[in-house]
C-alpha cells in the first residue's frame, strides 16, 4: 500500500499540493530568538506581496557605553529626520564608514551586561555605566580572579586611569592603607612618637 505526504502552509494551515509550497526565510522579525527560521507556504498566499513591500532604510546608532544596535524603518520615515538638508544630499555629503556592521537582535545574538558579576570590569569601549562600578567595588577580588583566569587585564588599584574608570578611588585608598609595608607604619610611628615627647618636653 502506497502513502502519500500531505503538506501544509505554515500561514494557513491549508493543504498544498506537491511541489507547490514556497519556502520563506524570515531573517528580521520580533518573535526571532535564534537565527532565521524557514516556513513554508503556497504560491497564492504570496501574490500580493509585491504590492505590500515598502522601501525601508537600515542603519546602526552608536552611543557612548551601549552596543550598538540595528535599526529598521521606512525610508520615508527615515528621510524626515533630516530637516536641514533633505536626507540624500545628506547621505551623499556624509563620509564613509568603516565601523564593523551590528547584527540585528533578531539573531539571536545576546548583549553583555557589563554591569553584572559575569562581565563587570572586562575591557570594553564606552562609558562604565554605575551598576558596573558598584559591581567591581564590592567584590573587587572576585572579578579579578574571573579576568585572570579569562587572559584579561586585571582591575589594578595602582593604575590611577583603572582607578578614574571605574571610580575607585576610595577603594583605592584603604587598600593602600592596608597594604603599607610594616616598617613604614613602625617608622611612622617612631616619628610620631618622638614628636609627642619633643611636646612633652617643651612643657
Amino acid at each position: 500500500m502506497g502513502q502519500k505526504v500531505v503538506r501544509f502552509s505554515d500561514l494557513s494551515g491549508k493543504i498544498v499540493g506537491d511541489g507547490e509550497l514556497v519556502k520563506i526565510v524570515v531573517t528580521q522579525h520580533p518573535a526571532l530568538t535564534d537565527g532565521p527560521v524557514e516556513i513554508e507556504a503556497a504560491p497564492s498566499e504570496l501574490a500580493d506581496i509585491e504590492d505590500k513591500a515598502i522601501d525601508v532604510v537600515s542603519f546602526e546608532v552608536f552611543e557612548a557605553g551601549e552596543e550598538p544596535r540595528l535599526v529598521v524603518m521606512p525610508l520615508a520615515e527615515f528621510d524626515k529626520l533630516a530637516t536641514d538638508d533633505p536626507m540624500d544630499v545628506v547621505i551623499k555629503a556624509a563620509k564613509k564608514s568603516y565601523a564593523k556592521p551590528a547584527r540585528a537582535k533578531s539573531t539571536g545574538e545576546t548583549k553583555v551586561n557589563y554591569g553584572s558579576l559575569e562581565h563587570a570590569g572586562k575591557p570594553h569601549r564606552g562609558k562604565v555605566n554605575d551598576a558596573e562600578k558598584q559591581i567591581i567595588r564590592d567584590h573587587l577580588d572576585q572579578v579579578n580572579e574571573r579576568l585572570e583566569s579569562d587572559g584579561l587585564r586585571l582591575i589594578d588599584l595602582a593604575d590611577a586611569e583603572i582607578v578614574a574608570r571605574y571610580g575607585l578611588e576610595e577603594l583605592a585608598a584603604e587598600r593602600g592603607a592596608a597594604a603599607m609595608p610594616a616598617e613604614t607604619v613602625a617608622a611612622d610611628a617612631k616619628v610620631e612618637s618622638a614628636a609627642n615627647a619633643d611636646d612633652e618636653s617643651d612643657e
